[in-house]
């Protein structure tokens, strides 16, 4: 239970770092068409990488969906998360990996090859959502490591039909009995108290 509810503080924090991110300036686009004067464009993290906010919405949503699910269902939840950071961890380390960024940079300000002047990079914003990918990733990883084997835990015995509860009570000692199953026992004619060999 401790490592679901750490999961998902990780994963809250790493959808806020997400939305941070994309509120960061991640690129400066320089253009000049020779009729006014230069203007510089300034692209945010939203308009760098479209991906950053439904990121953001979809860890924050897993979340939250922790609460609802358990067994299979979380380890494929875990496993979509996990896929997420890795989306995550592309993005940041895209803007460092690629040499040139002038052609994208353009495009995405709008602004014609020819009327580009230069381009400059911002990594706070990367830095940021590759932080939230560790998170995220580390958040996945305790998800997977608290389902447990096996099968869900058996229901209490006083959901169990009335036959269910004395066919039980008929195999089990006063030690290992709950109190209703006392009782069905004694509706039953039997002695609770006495062993398996019939001892008390």
């Amino acid at each position: 239970m401790r490592a679901t509810r750490t999961a998902q503080v990780l994963l809250l924090v790493a959808a806020l770092m997400l939305w941070g991110a994309s509120r960061l300036p991640w690129a400066d686009v320089s253009s000049f068409d020779g009729l006014g004067q230069p203007k510089t464009t300034t692209l945010s993290g939203a308009a760098w990488s479209t991906a950053l906010i439904p990121l953001a919405l979809l860890v924050a949503a897993a979340a939250v969906a922790v609460l609802a699910v358990r067994g299979w269902a979380l380890r494929l939840l875990a496993l979509l998360v996990a896929v997420a950071s890795a989306g995550m961890a592309y993005l940041a380390i895209s803007l460092w990996a690629i040499t040139d960024i002038s052609v994208r940079a353009a495009d995405m300000a709008q602004i014609a090859v020819m009327f580009l002047v230069g381009t400059q990079r911002h990594y706070w914003g990367a830095g940021v959502t590759l932080a939230a990918a560790v998170l995220t990733l580390a958040g996945a990883v305790l998800l997977m490591r608290s389902v447990r084997p096996g099968a869900a835990a058996p229901a209490s015995s006083k959901y169990a039909a009335p036959a269910a509860r004395r066919e039980a009570a008929q195999g089990e000692t006063a030690d290992g009995m709950s109190e209703r199953m006392m009782w069905d026992a004694l509706d039953e004619g039997q002695d609770p108290t006495q062993n398996e060999g019939g001892s008390k």
